[in-house]
């Protein structure tokens, strides 16, 4: 698309523009999904150099728990779209109730992360155990940083509830569902 395209269908965006939510969030998921994807890789690359290592770090973990906290993720990115679903058709009560309970969620997936790291901190678990543990606590944190950032963004658009801002705040937690969905295989069930 050239710029003169851009410019005739407003704000130069581009094909963010087709992109439901506000086109600065697609650069924030994008940069971040490039964020999580190095991180990603790093586990993948350092898992084919020690791969005893890894098998042993990953029995350890407690991929039930996981799981658990895989399906509220996944059901609370769920109710993120039924609350933008209500948005649209300028139900702002119902809209509410739906962002309200995939806040919950993710706050319940919070509480579960927080367990299970109590559960391998409690067994001598650490940053410093392995590399694997290294590579795991920093990929979990940083998808824990990003589930309170996205509680927070909902949060702040279901105040208003309106339709743009709630699409922007749903585009930004289905990425923080997509990075799980994507996580979970790799650090709890492959290999």
């Amino acid at each position: 698309m050239s710029a003169t395209d851009c410019e005739q269908r407003g704000t130069g965006w581009g094909i963010l523009e087709d992109l439901p939510g506000d086109p600065m969030i697609w650069v924030l998921i994008f940069s971040e999904l490039a964020v999580f994807g190095l991180f990603l890789g790093a586990f993948i690359v350092t898992h084919a150099i020690h791969p005893a290592m890894f098998a042993s770090g990953q029995a350890s973990l407690d991929s039930g728990l996981a799981g658990l906290n895989t399906i509220v993720l996944v059901t609370s990115g769920w109710a993120a779209a039924r609350g933008t679903a209500a948005a649209r058709t300028g139900s702002k009560r119902a809209s509410r109730r739906w962002l309200l309970s995939a806040m919950a969620l993710g706050g319940l997936f919070i509480a579960l992360k927080l367990v299970e790291y109590a559960g391998e901190i409690g067994r001598g678990i650490g940053l410093e155990t392995s590399t694997f543990f290294t590579l795991y606590f920093l990929l979990t944190g940083f998808h824990f940083l990003h589930v309170g950032l996205g509680i927070m963004i909902l949060a702040v658009v279901c105040r208003r509830a309106e339709p743009a801002g709630v699409e922007t705040g749903t585009a930004f937690w289905h990425m923080v569902d997509l990075v799980w969905i994507v996580m979970f295989p790799i650090l709890y069930l492959v290999w």
